[in-house]
């Protein structure tokens, strides 16, 4: 294994008799396309080993097959990309906009009713005038120019009650939209109020943290009574939940603990029979197993829970201490490890992510090749985020069952009783501990055989 140093430097640990000594690459991360890397002429960063298995490449990854063929996308419609533009609208000025428009229709129909109105009272109020004494050729003009002139008025007087009252209703409209989002603001008040809390809940503050929501027994009020019950059966049941770990976490280790003690002083006993010891030793490593068992659900119970310990943690400094722990298991099982680690500063629970980074290594080492396997280890910055990865040779995984190695209790070619390799929680509880730190992890198979895996985590 090798460490490098802040200047990256690295120091090597044991290799295999007849294992060559590669060169460190200076990449950051490692591809899985080793070998069609290798195809393309690259020189690969680790020399190969002696199985000929390809090592991480040094460029980009590459497309892996021909570009996916599809139909051409359909010019979206009118009412699609209106319907695209609400949708992006948020509901405050989705109300504002319906309030401001409500009032605008509202003034545009008042006015019109006015306009109507005004010319019907001059032409009610308008005075009926003859000359009795005029000729009647006289009187007909008289009386077509004083209709003319009421004609004249009634539209003097429409067209300026219409340019006033415009000009009204575009400043009340201002003021409209304006006391519109006053308004929304105020309706959306108390889902501001239940938004605030349930931001503010964990799994400390779930016992006393309450919307409790004052106000008229509305919609509101009993959307938050509701919220306020389902709070309180979560609490329940999360009491429960911590309740029943610690109570597991005693109950399951102690018997257990009594039966390794009592195995163990049995097959110390110079007196037994060989096939006692051996009954005994097989009935340890059973027992062995079984804690392993425990120890491991109990842990995947704890990372499933909101995180109570929080942090500043160097990745460099917790991958170097699961890679040290682990340096004399690798070396019996004849697998090289070879670490980059660079700083990685987060914040999290450092035992979490120690056993995550532990789980992935030892995942590595187990699932290798029986001789002359490799494995490499990094930590990084890469695109400003924090970067884990756990490569290793070993035989080939198929795409469609990357994803379901994560499930509990699932191995690659095993069934749920096999036991030689583990109990299948090792990637379930690395998945649990990445996703309570808010980052995920990603697995692909590498070219050549083996995986790799990557954890991204928020930076610090």
């Amino acid at each position: 294994m090798s460490v490098p140093e802040s200047g990256g430097e690295e120091r090597r640990a044991a290799v295999p008799a007849g294992e060559p000594r590669g060169s460190v690459p200076t990449h950051p991360m490692i591809s899985p396309h080793s070998e069609r890397e290798a195809r393309k002429g690259e020189r690969p960063s680790f020399t190969s080993p002696v199985r000929a298995q390809a090592p991480p490449p040094t460029g980009p990854p590459v497309w892996d097959g021909p570009p996916p063929t599809g139909v051409p996308p359909v010019r979206p419609t009118i009412p699609d990309w209106a319907r695209a533009v609400i949708d992006r609208v948020s509901i405050r000025w989705r109300l504002t906009i319906t309030y401001g428009v409500l009032f605008f229709v509202a003034g545009m129909l008042l006015l019109f009713v006015i306009y109507m109105m005004v010319g019907w009272a001059i032409n009610e109020a308008w005075p009926h005038v003859s000359l009795p004494d005029a000729p009647a050729l006289y009187e007909q003009k008289f009386q077509e120019q004083w209709n003319l002139a009421r004609v004249a008025a009634v539209y003097e007087a429409r067209n300026a009650l219409l340019s006033r009252s415009l000009m009204a209703l575009a400043g009340v409209g201002i003021l409209a939209v304006i006391i519109g989002y006053l308004v929304a603001d105020r309706a959306l008040k108390p889902i501001q109020q239940m938004t605030t809390t349930a931001r503010k809940l964990s799994g400390t503050t779930l016992a006393h943290e309450r919307i409790d929501l004052k106000g008229p027994n509305d919609e509101l009020k009993e959307l938050a009574d509701t919220f306020d019950a389902m709070l309180t059966r979560l609490n329940v049941a999360f009491d429960t939940q911590r309740r029943f770990v610690a109570n597991a976490s005693h109950e399951l280790r102690t018997p257990l603990t009594i039966n390794r003690t009592v195995l163990e002083i049995a097959l110390g006993d110079p007196e037994a029979s060989g096939d006692l010891k051996a009954l005994g030793r097989t009935l340890l490593e059973v027992n062995a197993r079984n804690e392993q068992l425990i120890e491991g659900l109990l842990l995947l119970a704890r990372s499933e829970r909101e995180l109570s310990v929080r942090k500043p943690v160097d990745m460099k400094d917790v991958a170097e201490t699961a890679v040290d722990q682990l340096t004399s298991r690798a070396e019996e099982a004849g697998v090289t490890m070879t670490a980059e680690l660079r700083n990685a500063a987060t914040e999290g629970d450092p035992v979490l992510l120690e056993r995550c980074v532990a789980n992935l290594v030892e995942n590595a080492i187990k699932h290798n090749l029986p001789e002359s396997g490799r494995l490499w280890v990094r930590t990084g910055m890469v695109e400003g985020a924090l970067v884990v990865q756990v490569a290793n040779t070993g035989p080939h995984v198929p795409a469609y069952e990357v994803n379901s190695l994560f499930e509990p209790f699932r191995r690659l070619n095993a069934d749920r009783v096999e036991s030689a390799r583990g109990a299948g929680l090792g990637l379930s509880i690395v998945r649990a501990v990445v996703r309570a730190h808010g980052g995920n992890v990603t697995a692909v198979p590498r070219d050549g055989g083996g995986l790799v895996v990557t954890v991204r985590l928020q930076a610090r």
